[in-house]
């Protein structure tokens, strides 16, 4: 489709041919023969043309002259002078954030204005904060920043888009290829077959020759390792610069694509910069997860601490043999002769989920166990092997893959075994 736009003539060279671009850019953007231009043009002049962008560029399909006051406004400007502007007569103060507990649909219907609050929110009499949000365990191994929810609390969703280096890479190019490499940004290669095919299907409706897609491809091949860099570097950028702010999967999306481009000095940088700090924030939640255990077996909170090792901060993360060992003893102990059915009725399901449960040597079964206990227990005799001992029943084979074991919500049998 055409389009109209102010042109500069900026050269002529002996053939007769013009070179043109448009008023206030840098470059010259294209070519125009001689037959086009109007009579009495010469370098410096103001045209108006009409163009149409194509995969190939941009050309001109016509010229034609234009006010002189028209081609003056193209290099100068006007600054507009007038009465200054009172500021708002009213001044609106924010409450801070964190006060009540407001859900996505919440978001979406506007302030909660003319609402009754709940007891959820009057505090601790709800079994809540004196700040008013609610009170429950935290997920082991999880860092809070790095849920959406979390985000949107604190006024964000990951780090800020960059484009600092995708707009340097297409200055750098020639007029001739920023459609191919704009449409690689787009989508790639698939992207730019697309923009071919299109192009030559207006060509056909419209009578015109077709482009040859070969030449267009292979510039398109040639342009991609360096789009591929920029758009890693965006990513590195802005995870740098959001430090912490940045999601533990994304930080690790953008080491693990480094692979996949060719990295230069800045990148490799960027690269090192990123890794460390991956390695470092696993080892951190890594550490946080192992102490959590740690600290609840010292408090004899067993069921707290098989939970927390079911909940490991990166798929497959292990215990450490010693903390293991110490977490299956004590697991084994809790569940005995002596305890009462519904506490050990608790452990029993934390061990299921844990880690160490083939570990795991019940002391005994409860005085008083009722046939529902003794059927749960029979069922989970897959999980712990030694189960099997003490109901005088053959040990079934394992069980095949569990799913990851949903989040609690303290139940008042995890209370009483913690």
């Amino acid at each position: 489709m055409a389009q109209r736009i102010d042109v500069e003539l900026t050269s002529t060279s002996p053939d007769g041919t013009w070179t043109w671009r448009a008023a206030g850019a840098r470059q010259p953007k294209g070519v125009v023969g001689a037959d086009v231009v109007p009579a009495g043009s010469e370098v410096g002049t103001f045209l108006r043309a009409e163009v149409e962008r194509t995969i190939d560029g941009v050309s001109v399909v016509s010229l034609t002259t234009i006010p002189t006051k028209t081609a003056q406004r193209a290099t100068e400007t006007i600054e507009l002078l007038g009465p200054a502007r009172r500021g708002p007569d009213v001044n609106v103060i924010y409450a801070p954030k964190g006060r009540g507990r407001r859900s996505e649909r919440d978001d979406d219907r506007g302030p909660r204005r003319d609402r009754v609050p709940t007891r959820r929110q009057g505090g601790e009499a709800a079994g809540g904060r004196a700040d008013g949000r609610r009170a429950g365990p935290t997920r082991p191994g999880a860092d809070r920043r790095d849920t959406p929810r979390q985000q949107r609390r604190e006024g964000g969703r990951g780090p800020a888009t960059s484009t600092a280096y995708r707009n340097a890479a297409l200055a750098a190019l020639p007029p001739e290829q920023l459609p191919v490499a704009e449409a690689l940004l787009r989508g790639g290669i698939p992207a730019v077959r697309q923009a071919i095919e299109e192009q030559n299907a207006r060509a056909r409706a419209d009578g015109r020759a077709e482009v040859a897609p070969e030449p267009l491809l292979a510039m398109a091949e040639q342009l991609l390792p360096a789009v591929n860099l920029a758009v890693w570097k965006d990513r590195a950028a802005a995870a740098s610069a959001a430090g912490t702010g940045v999601t533990l999967r994304e930080l690790r999306s953008i080491v693990t694509a480094a692979s996949t481009v060719t990295l230069d000095e800045e990148g490799r940088t960027f690269l090192a910069a990123l890794r460390t700090s991956l390695d470092q924030r696993v080892v951190a939640l890594r550490e946080a997860w192992t102490a959590r255990i740690t600290t609840a077996l010292d408090e004899g909170r067993v069921t707290d601490a098989l939970h927390t090792s079911a909940r490991a901060p990166e798929h497959g993360t292990r215990l450490a043999a010693d903390l293991a060992v110490r977490l299956a003893d004590a697991a084994g102990a809790a569940m005995s002769a002596e305890t009462d059915p519904v506490t050990w009725s608790a452990v029993l399901a934390a061990v299921v989920d844990a880690p160490v449960r083939r570990s795991v040597k019940p002391a005994g079964l409860p005085h008083g166990a009722d046939e529902e206990l003794l059927a749960a227990a029979r069922r989970a005799a897959g999980y712990v092997p030694e189960l099997a001992r003490l109901l005088g029943i053959p040990i079934p084979p394992p069980p095949g893959p569990r799913r990851p074991p949903a989040r609690r919500t303290g139940t008042a049998a995890g209370r009483a075994a913690g």
